[in-house]
């Protein structure tokens, strides 16, 4: 919201034109015996420069974390965000993450969306994409439903290679929904290897998975889909400007989280999940779906369409109950696409994935790391260290970078295991300096 200034005598006159004596007396409603009397321990009140000397004073007591290296992970990543993001977001008729109730009047943030919705669908190769999930763990959840309600079983095999929080996200929601969830193992090259499927649902699987590994997604499907399952990618959107998209590999539901493409990490939040299924699926999506029509003048227009949530129908026959939105997020990720068109996006994901394999390299060149798995990966990488992992994260720490994720706290096969990324913000002397210092211990 724009800052609007007030003068003292127009503050009088709209208090005078309301009836109200005062400022204060817009109070009166609140009980005297439930009003607090004093503000205890309240410094007396600075003027703007004293403020801003002050702040800058507590702010000198952290250590900048965006001038810190990251060379951590795990399903949230340092990319470059460009400063158009921001201000173009932060717009007035943009800055609202709720939802477009009354599209007659709502066309800006309709086209948006829509637009996100058409990215999307290119992204993953896959026929409609829905606008309205939180994050992957939510969109893992709720394709879980959706596959069980498509296919009318209730038994689900997630990849063990899969990122352990989705993991827990869909295991809470099986356990309400009498689902029946069974974790495929990963075998000694860090890929996924699928059980006995009869009767199985879904096959879900995430690509490049946990450890950064490319599954292969073409032989997944095809095993989905000879047991009568369907198959579910759970996918970086920004590793799709290099690797085959999951339509392509035959997968019917792509999901994941658009925090690589231009959302800031924020202290892990918040993202904007997605969710693109084949038509087939359609009337099956949860959340909310964003249409193209013409008005009654035959100009084009847009509206909320396929509504199948709890509060348009029954409840027992509601897809989701999806209440809230992640319109500004999705509006960050599509400005992001539009800045940076498929030339961008594959540099941005060629220069992460080349940088990844240098920063490798070197560790295990210097005896003092040895790669986990032997497999093509993508912007991320497990190592074995031999010290300790919460030693040397600590020795990151004090040399000023952000180590890596502890895979034995998901793992306990992994223990003594780091998984480390590297983005195209890594300049080639940070990683020789955080390899250096890596190797020193």
């Amino acid at each position: 919201m724009r800052y609007i200034p007030q003068a003292a005598q127009e503050r009088e006159a709209m208090l005078q034109s309301a009836g109200i004596p005062s400022t204060q007396s817009l109070f009166d409603c609140i009980p005297e015996a439930v009003r607090l009397k004093e503000l205890p321990d309240i410094t007396p009140a600075l003027s703007e420069p004293e403020i801003v000397r002050h702040m800058g004073a507590l702010a000198a007591q952290n250590r900048p974390a965006g001038l810190m290296p990251s060379f951590l992970g795990a399903g949230v990543y340092d990319h470059y965000v460009p400063s158009a993001i921001d201000h173009l977001a932060g717009r007035q008729e943009f800055y609202t993450a709720y939802t477009p109730y009354q599209p007659e009047i709502s066309q800006g943030t309709l086209t948006a969306i829509f637009e996100y919705q058409t990215m999307m669908c290119e992204l993953t190769g896959l026929d409609v994409s829905n606008a309205s999930m939180y994050d992957t763990g939510s969109a893992a959840a709720e394709a879980m439903l959706m596959c069980c309600g498509q296919t009318r079983r209730d038994k689900i095999v997630v990849s063990a290679a899969m990122h352990p929080e989705v993991r827990a996200v869909m295991a809470t929601y099986a356990q309400f929904c009498g689902i029946e969830l069974v974790e495929a193992p990963f075998g000694a090259d860090g890929k996924v290897q699928l059980p006995e499927l009869t009767g199985v649902a879904a096959v879900f699987v995430q690509n490049p998975n946990f450890f950064g590994i490319v599954e292969d997604m073409t032989a997944i499907a095809e095993t989905a889909h000879a047991a009568g399952s369907l198959a579910v990618a759970s996918v970086d959107p920004l590793s799709l400007a290099l690797l085959k998209s999951p339509g392509a590999c035959g997968f019917d539901v792509a999901i994941g989280d658009t925090q690589p493409l231009g959302l800031k990490m924020s202290f892990g939040g918040p993202f904007c999940g997605f969710m693109v299924v084949r038509d087939k699926l359609m009337r099956k999506m949860p959340g909310r779906i964003v249409g193209q029509t013409t008005d009654v003048d035959g100009k084009r227009a847009f509206v909320l369409t396929l509504q199948a949530r709890e509060q348009h129908i029954r409840r027992e026959k509601a897809t989701s109950n999806i209440c809230s939105n992640q319109a500004l997020c999705a509006l960050m990720s599509t400005i992001y696409l539009s800045l940076m068109g498929p030339g961008g996006l594959q540099e941005v994901a060629s220069q992460s994935a080349g940088k990844a394999a240098y920063l490798r390299d070197k560790l295990v060149a210097s005896g003092k790391f040895e790669a986990v798995f032997e497999a093509n990966y993508f912007r991320e990488f497990a190592v074995r260290a031999k010290a300790d992992v919460g030693a040397l994260n600590s020795e990151a720490s004090e040399a000023g970078f952000v180590g890596g994720f502890d895979l034995g706290r998901d793992y306990p096969s992994l223990n003594n295991c780091l998984l480390l990324a590297v983005t195209e913000r890594r300049t080639k002397a940070e990683i020789d300096a955080f390899a250096e210092r890596m190797v020193s211990l």
